[in-house]
């Protein structure tokens, strides 16, 4: 599989880590759109949200937490988690992950 996301879990694509559980990564996302924007992935390879959530609802779970964490450390409070699924929604990586995005950095 020629997947960026697996081959970032898998230590073969450098990341700058902000956070890991059991199921989850998060790390900076490399194209930033606002001055706060984290990835989260699962560690196993699901194409897209709605395919984490049928098959494997812990991890679905684990990443939102993994997030909410992650968020809360870095922004004052205010942050979006949104995940896009399918080309229309502009999903570019087919590997589910939510981004977490937010204009207030923690140390503002």
């Amino acid at each position: 599989m020629d997947c960026i996301f697996c081959k970032i879990v898998a230590g073969q694509i450098p990341a700058t880590l902000l956070g890991e559980t059991e199921h989850s990564i998060a790390f900076k996302d490399i194209s930033p759109r606002q001055p706060i924007h984290i990835l989260v992935v699962p560690k196993t390879h699901h194409s897209n949200v709605a395919d984490l959530a049928f098959e494997d609802p812990t991890g679905l779970v684990d990443l939102v937490q993994l997030g909410s964490k992650l968020a809360a450390e870095y922004s004052t409070g205010s942050f979006r988690l949104s995940f896009n699924t399918g080309i229309e929604a502009g999903q570019s990586v087919f590997h589910a992950h939510g981004h977490i995005t937010s204009n207030t950095p923690k140390n503002q």
